[in-house]
C-alpha cells in the first residue's frame, strides 16, 4: 500500500558501477598504449662506421641518406626502405665528413625537440606505469570493499525513518478509529512517559497489527513513525532470513543493539510471519535458520535483559501461523485488529484519495462506497487512480461519474475484452447463461440484488452477472448460502433447460468450482450440514507439505458423510435453480433478447425485464 524508500548504505548510487567502469577503461587504455608502442618501435637497422658510409656514398652505392641530427639513415640502391644507419661526430655535417652530395641524395630532417622527446618518453614509459598503478589500486579497493561487505553480512538492514518531509499522520488515515486509538496510546507513552509511570503503567513491548491484505497495516505503522518523534527502524521479516545459518540471528542482535542505543524508539517488522512461524513443524530440522532467527527475536523482546524502552511493531495477515511464544503478553502485549472498512469508512477513504483529483459535478462517492462492500483501502485507492487514468484516456478535464463507474467495474470484475470475437451461437448461449444467473438470483428471497448483466467478456469470464448486497453484512444464514448456491448454478441449468443435459458447455466451470467450495465450507467450517449440524472439521491450510504432514482430524466414515452432505447441497441448489428457470421461461427469453440487443443491461433495465418473475413452490425452502 505504501512505497518504501530505497535502502541507503552511505554511498552514492551507482558508485560501485562507476568504479568498475573506470577500471575497465584503464585496462583498455593500457592495452592500446602497448599496441601503439609496439607499432612505433623503430625497425632494426644495421649500423656501419661513418668511414664506410662515406666511402660507399661517394662510390654511388646509396640512393638516399636522411640526416636526423647526427644520425644517418641510409637507403642502398635497389632497396625500397632504409636498411643501414650510421652516426657522425658531434657537430659535424655530411660535408665535413666528406660525402659528395652529387653522388647521393641527401635529405635533412629536423631534429626532435625536447618537448617531443619528453612526450614520447611519457607515452611509452610513464603513462603505462601510471595506468598499471591505478589499475592495481582499483583492484585493491574492490577487494577491500568486498571484504567490508563480507564483514557487514550479519549487520541489520533496517532503515531509519522519522525525518521525511511527506510524513504520514493519523489524520491522513480514514477510519480504523479503534486501531488508531491503540497506536496513539503507544505514541503518547513515548512522548509523555511520566503520565503513565505515575500510575504504575509499563510501556507495552510489542503491538501486533493483524488484518487482511490492503487494509492499511503498513500505513498505520508509517503514521506511528510520523507522530512518535522518536527513532523508527523499519525492516521486513524476509530480510532476516538468508541461506547461511546464523545470519538472521546476527541481524536481530544488531537491530536491537542499534535500537537500545537510540531508546526510546520503535522497531517495525513488516510481514513478521516470514520469520515468526510456529516452531516444531519438522520443516528444516532443529537447525532451521528461520527457527534460530525466531529464537533470537523471542530473547530480545522478553529475555534476561529488562528495562529497555524499545517498542516492537509488527504486521501480518497470517496471525494463525505465528508461534505462540511470540504472541504471549510480554512480547506482543497488544493485538490490533484491522478489518475491512465499513460503508462510512469507505466513503472517508474515497474522499481522501479523490481530494487532489478534479471531480466533475454530480460524482456520487457515497453510492460508490455503498457498492464497494468488502473492498480494502488498497482497492479503493486503486479505484481512484483508475478513475483518473480513464478520464485522461477519454480526454476529460475532470473525472466524471462514468469514469468512476468504469474504474469500479474494472477493479471489481476485470476490464472489458471487446476485442474477443464470439459467433452468434456463442453469444446466444452466453446470453442464456447470464440470464439464468439473473433470474434465479432475482427470484430467490435471500439473494442479493442484480446490479448488472453483460455478455461482454470481462477478465477471464465470457460474461458477468453482478449481484451487490443492499447493505454491509457481518453474518450469513444457511438460507442465504443456499440461495447463493442456486444462483451460482443458474447459468449451467439455463443451458441445460434450453439445449438439453448433454449440450451444456465448459462456460460454467468457474461457477461449479465456487459452488463446490462454498458447499464444503458450509459443512466443514460453518457447521451448516444436515447430518453434521454444529460440527466443525478443521482442514489444514497452507503449503502442500504442511497439509501432508498434518494428520486429518476425522475418520474416513466422517469424510464420506461430508462428501454426501456437499453433494446434497449441490443437488438441492441445482433442483431449485431448475424449478425457477422452468417457471420463468418467458422472462428468460426476454432477458436473453435484451442482452443480444444491448450486450449490457443495468439494474433498472434488468428489473423491468424480470417484472412478473415468481418463485415456484418447489423452489421454496421451508
Amino acid at each position: 500500500m505504501d512505497t518504501k524508500p530505497p535502502r541507503s548504505n552511505g554511498k552514492r548510487p551507482g558508485a560501485k558501477r562507476t568504479g568498475k567502469n573506470i577500471g575497465f577503461i584503464a585496462l583498455v587504455a593500457l592495452l592500446v598504449l602497448i599496441v601503439i608502442s609496439a607499432f612505433n618501435q623503430p625497425s632494426s637497422l644495421k649500423e656501419i662506421p661513418i668511414s664506410q658510409a662515406v666511402q660507399d656514398a661517394n662510390a654511388g652505392k646509396y640512393s638516399q641518406i636522411i640526416v636526423n641530427g647526427q644520425q644517418l639513415t641510409i637507403t642502398p640502391k635497389g632497396s625500397q626502405n632504409a636498411t643501414l644507419k650510421s652516426y657522425m661526430e658531434q657537430g659535424a655535417t655530411t660535408q665535413d665528413e666528406g660525402i659528395n652530395k652529387d653522388k647521393v641524395k641527401i635529405t635533412a630532417k629536423a631534429s626532435s625537440s625536447t618537448a617531443s622527446t619528453v612526450t614520447s618518453i611519457g607515452l611509452t614509459t610513464v603513462l603505462p606505469v601510471l595506468l598499471i598503478g591505478g589499475l592495481l589500486f582499483w583492484m585493491m579497493r574492490s577487494a577491500q570493499g568486498q571484504g567490508n561487505q563480507a564483514l557487514s553480512f550479519g549487520k541489520s538492514r533496517a532503515r531509519l525513518y522519522g525525518n521525511e518531509k511527506d510524513k504520514v499522520t493519523f489524520k491522513s488515515i480514514a477510519g480504523q478509529a479503534e486501531a488508531k486509538q491503540d497506536l496513539e496510546e503507544v505514541v503518547e507513552f513515548l512522548k509523555f512517559p511520566k503520565k503513565f509511570a505515575s500510575l504504575g503503567a509499563k510501556i507495552p513491548k510489542g503491538v501486533l497489527l493483524v488484518g487482511p491484505p490492503g487494509t492499511g497495516k503498513t500505513m498505520l505503522a508509517r503514521a506511528v513513525a510520523g507522530e512518535a518523534g522518536v527513532p523508527f527502524f523499519s525492516i521486513s521479516g524476509s530480510e532476516f532470513v538468508e541461506m547461511f545459518v546464523g545470519v538472521g540471528a546476527s541481524r536481530v542482535r544488531d537491530l536491537f543493539a542499534k535500537a537500545k542505543k537510540n531508546a526510546p524508539c520503535i522497531i517495525f517488522v513488516d510481514e513478521i510471519d516470514a520469520v515468526g512461524r510456529r516452531r516444531g513443524s519438522g520443516m528444516g530440522g532443529g537447525h532451521d535458520e528461520r527457527e534460530q532467527t525466531l529464537n533470537q527475536i523471542l530473547v530480545e523482546m522478553d529475555g534476561f535483559e529488562q528495562g529497555q524502552n524499545v517498542i516492537v511493531l509488527a504486521a501480518t495477515n497470517r496471525a494463525d501461523v505465528l508461534d505462540p511464544a511470540l504472541l504471549r503478553p510480554g512480547r506482543f502485549d497488544r493485538r490490533v485488529g484491522i478489518d475491512l472498512p465499513d460503508r462510512p469508512d469507505r466513503l472517508a477513504v474515497l474522499q481522501i484519495h479523490f481530494k487532489d483529483k478534479p471531480l466533475a459535478k454530480g460524482v456520487d462517492l457515497d453510492s460508490l462506497a455503498a457498492k464497494t462492500a468488502g473492498s480494502s483501502g488498497a482497492d479503493l485507492a486503486n479505484m481512484a487512480n483508475e478513475s483518473a487514468i480513464i478520464a485522461a484516456r477519454n480526454n476529460h478535464h475532470e473525472i466524471t461519474q462514468e469514469d468512476v463507474t468504469e474504474a469500479f467495474e474494472r477493479v471489481a470484475i476485470g476490464p472489458e475484452r471487446k476485442s474477443k470475437v464470439m459467433n452468434d451461437k456463442e453469444k446466444e448461449l452466453t446470453a442464456y447463461h447470464e440470464a439464468g444467473h439473473a433470474i434465479v438470483g432475482h427470484v430467490l428471497p435471500d439473494s442479493d440484488v442484480v446490479h448488472k448483466v453483460t455478455i461482454i467478456p470481462r477478465g477471464g469470464t465470457g460474461g458477468v452477472t453482478w449481484f451487490i448486497p443492499p447493505e454491509d453484512k457481518s453474518y450469513h444464514s444457511i438460507l442465504e448460502y443456499k440461495d447463493i448456491l442456486a444462483r451460482m448454478l443458474g447459468g449451467r441449468i439455463a443451458e441445460e433447460v434450453k439445449y438439453g443435459p448433454d449440450r451444456v458447455t465448459t462456460g460454467a466451470g468457474s461457477d461449479l468450482q465456487k459452488a463446490a467450495e462454498l458447499a464444503r465450507d458450509m459443512v466443514t467450517q460453518q457447521g451448516m450440514g444436515k447430518k453434521l449440524r454444529d460440527q466443525v472439521f478443521h482442514v489444514e491450510e497452507g503449503i502442500m507439505m504442511e497439509r501432508i504432514m498434518h494428520e486429518r482430524e476425522y475418520s474416513d466414515d466422517t469424510a464420506k458423510v461430508i462428501d454426501d452432505e456437499v453433494e446434497a447441497l449441490i443437488t438441492q441448489a441445482a433442483d431449485r435453480a431448475r424449478a425457477v428457470i422452468r417457471a420463468n421461461l418467458k422472462q428468460l427469453e426476454a432477458l436473453k433478447d435484451k442482452l443480444l440487443e444491448k450486450e449490457t443491461v443495468d439494474a433498472e433495465e434488468a428489473l423491468e425485464v424480470l417484472k412478473g418473475a415468481h418463485l415456484p413452490k418447489e423452489a421454496a425452502l421451508y
